[in-house]
């Protein structure tokens, strides 16, 4: 069931509703300014006190309804017809089983903004590369002379897309497309969310502190393909078996992608890495994109990023000189392998987006330069002795900081090249002192943002602020 077939049920059953929107996060308050719309009694609900979200709070209408926070606010859910939950709510709360076993449904935001889309859906997931393809995506329909609306997990929430949509007189679609960076955290609550073209990136352990096995993330993430039809395209990354082995979780046409060889695994099409080129077989037809070299984005996994970003591109009518023209000209995202200047023959890098262990692993893997790391934070359960052979082999120097700091250490024993730093500042100024011309010092920090900053936005934002503020050699 898509969610324009759902509207007019949906729309018909808010007026006068209590809702509780739990979460006052970017997701929350727009689903919540979307629910006001609609006719609904809102309840807004975290655990957080009202002051530490007075500026989010600007874009509802607080006049209109019920503000619980701090000690207390999960009673808001007690009287609610319908729960909303934002991303980082977990979904086991609780008040929220008590919520469901007096059948009252729990929802996410994803899931609701879902019910009012006109347009079809374009959604990624997995572990790393989501923000990189979705935002990459975007580029290609747009240059393409598609409107679409890019956001999602990736910053800007789909109730943004949804609310433009119901303000808009007529069954006409705001856009051409929805293009949705998805997490598993989302998909956990989804119930007819519907993506015309689903794209599974990869699958590393990650978010180990929120599920109790591998397995359950799993499940999570597969979740993306389960209201797909015959009609629908499933994208699959065909380099990495775990995602390879969730092709039999979809009903919808198989695509691939693959940055070794034909990948024999897209059945209604295909995209990989021909040497240099980097090539697309689609009906019988074999066309060459660009070459590898051409691009600007930065790292071997940013090939495959850009490859699901072009099959999902094609998919939805856009011409191979568009996707050419983005390929060639793309410098790749904010805070994922961001130069940021040269010092005395050094580079600094901006990783901050790489925040489990897989991503810094593919950051090490993007250089040959001796790098110098700056790694740690809030730890999310991942296992950093796999980052062990490539510290030996390529890290120069290893600046561990925050709650992680000995756990990184401990899981490179013998490696003598390791300092830690007591604030963020110090492990810059760390960094910078011990590295030489034609090194790379790069924020890569495998963990969480937590424990030190607001997310990974504010500490990226810092390190670049840091590494321009030192002074030229």
């Amino acid at each position: 069931m898509t969610g324009s077939s759902l509207t007019p049920w949906v729309r018909s059953q808010f007026a006068n509703r209590p809702i509780t929107v739990m979460g006052i996060a970017r997701s929350g308050v727009s689903a919540a300014r979307m629910l006001q719309f609609l006719g609904a009694r809102v309840t807004l609900a975290d655990g957080k006190p009202e002051a530490a979200q007075s500026p989010a709070l600007t874009r509802v209408d607080l006049t209109r309804l019920t503000l619980k926070t701090g000690e207390g606010y999960e009673q808001s859910v007690d009287s609610a017809e319908l729960v909303v939950i934002s991303p980082g709510v977990p979904t086991g709360h609780p008040a929220l089983e008590r919520t469901r076993q007096r059948g009252v449904g729990v929802i996410g935001e994803l899931e609701l903004a879902s019910w009012f889309l006109r347009a079809p859906l374009l959604a990624v997931t997995g572990t790393n590369g989501k923000s990189t393809t979705v935002t990459l995506l975007g580029l290609l329909l747009k240059e393409s002379g598609k409107k679409a609306f890019v956001g999602g997990n990736l910053g800007t929430p789909l109730s943004d897309a949804a609310f433009e949509e119901l303000s808009m007189e007529g069954p006409a679609s705001a856009f051409d497309w929805i293009v949705a960076e998805v997490s598993s955290f989302q998909l956990e609550t989804i119930r007819h969310f519907h993506p015309r073209v689903a794209a599974l990136l990869n699958i590393t352990p990650d978010h180990l502190d929120r599920y109790v096995s591998v397995s359950d993330y799993v499940k999570a993430k597969q979740r993306l393909f389960e209201n797909q039809t015959g009609d629908d395209v499933a994208l699959f990354n065909w380099d990495d078996e775990p995602t390879r082995r969730l092709v039999c979780a979809t009903r919808a046409k198989v695509i691939s992608f693959s940055r070794t060889k034909p990948s024999q695994g897209g059945a209604h099409g295909q995209t990989y890495l021909d040497g240099d080129d980097i090539v697309v077989e689609r009906a019988g037809l074999r066309q060459t994109i660009c070459r590898r070299q051409e691009m600007r984005l930065l790292g071997h996994h940013n090939v495959a990023n850009a490859m699901a970003a072009t099959s999902m591109a094609l998919e939805c009518g856009c011409p191979i000189e568009a996707i050419r023209q983005v390929l060639m000209t793309f410098p790749g995202l904010e805070h994922a392998l961001e130069f940021i200047r040269e010092r005395a023959g050094v580079r600094f890098v901006n990783d901050s987006k790489g925040t489990n262990v897989d991503a810094t692993l593919k950051a090490l893997e993007s250089f040959e330069s001796p790098i110098v790391l700056i790694a740690g934070g809030k730890d999310k359960g991942g296992d950093f002795s796999r980052l062990r052979p490539l510290i030996e082999s390529k890290v120069k120097h290893l600046v561990v900081i925050g709650e992680a700091a000995p756990l990184i250490q401990a899981a490179v024993p013998g490696f003598s090249r390791v300092s830690r730093a007591g604030s963020f500042p110090e492990a810059v100024s760390q960094a910078a002192s011990v590295a030489s011309p034609g090194d790379v010092v790069m924020l890569s920090p495998a963990c969480a943002s937590f424990d030190m900053f607001a997310d990974y936005q504010d500490r990226g934002r810092q390190f670049k602020a840091l590494v321009q503020a030192l002074p030229d050699a």
